[in-house]
């Protein structure tokens, strides 16, 4: 098995690859990453699958500094070739028909989904990913991509995703025999607007408040997402009682995460606008 470093012609031929797998979930066309995986060995100079997988998980790690969306299952890992980051600009990035695919993918509108199990739909708070520090130099920085802002200002997805953990929090309530308290458990950002601070008031089964700020994608687990200055601000103010539930893979198996507390302890939260003024 090869050991070396990846040609230009065997980058190439992964970041094609990967290219058209995911086009094909952001279309949501199904496709197999093994049937793509050993058709792309056979292409490459003795490269072994895991040599492979690590190359696509180097790709995801690129695009999720493009603010791109990646081929969930390939989570994104660090320390890529200087030669890969170009081929995923050019050849990937840069390509409209990926461009068309993931505006649409951000864009589309979403309902909430029936017979999801609550049973099993908590998982983990996913592990800082393995990313190396931004190639940040102008021709970097100016290929990156708003999809992930797109999705955020997708109103129907964000609805979708607090209507589905209004249910969520009326059932866990009733199950643990507290009926009564599911009969107020309110979507507040509906009801009030969206200037709370968070969007679901729910209880504990002692009666304390629970805020519930929501954050649904349609993305990866792993997906960056956008939270307010006045959200960080409500979840200080109120950490014993704050929650921010994070849904991903809305629209093909929706599950969730959660973060409690004061989210400027919780999260990086990176700077990405500024309010301007004259003088």
């Amino acid at each position: 098995m090869a050991n070396g470093p990846w040609s230009q012609e065997e980058v190439r031929l992964a970041v094609a690859d990967y290219k058209r797998m995911l086009v094909q979930q952001l279309s949501g066309q199904k496709y197999s990453k093994t049937h793509h995986r050993r058709a792309l060995q056979s292409m490459l100079n003795g490269r072994s699958e895991g040599s492979i997988e690590r190359k696509h998980q180097n790709i995801s790690a690129i695009l999720n500094e493009l603010e791109c969306p990646w081929i969930i299952g390939y989570k994104p890992l660090g320390n890529y070739q200087a030669l890969l980051v170009q081929a995923v600009l050019e050849t990937l990035v840069n390509d409209p028909i990926f461009d068309q695919a993931a505006r649409h993918a951000s864009e589309q509108p979403a309902i909430v989904p029936m017979g999801v199990n609550f049973d099993y739909w908590i998982e983990p708070i996913p592990q800082p990913t393995d990313i190396s520090e931004p190639a940040n130099t102008p021709t970097f920085l100016a290929m990156k991509r708003d999809y992930v802002a797109r999705e955020a200002r997708n109103r129907s997805l964000g609805l979708a995703g607090e209507e589905l953990v209004f249910s969520y929090e009326q059932q866990r309530l009733e199950r643990s025999g507290y009926g009564s308290l599911a009969g107020k458990v309110e979507h507040t950002s509906v009801k009030r607007g969206d200037g709370a601070g968070y969007d679901i008031l729910s209880f504990e089964t002692d009666g304390r408040e629970r805020f519930i700020e929501v954050k649904t994608t349609a993305f990866a687990k792993a997906t960056p997402f956008y939270i307010s200055r006045n959200e960080v601000e409500f979840s200080k103010v109120t950490s014993d009682r704050y929650h921010l539930y994070r849904l991903f893979e809305f629209r093909t198996k929706p599950r969730m995460f959660a973060l409690a507390g004061n989210m400027q302890q919780q999260l990086r939260l990176d700077p990405a606008t500024y309010l301007a003024s004259l003088g």
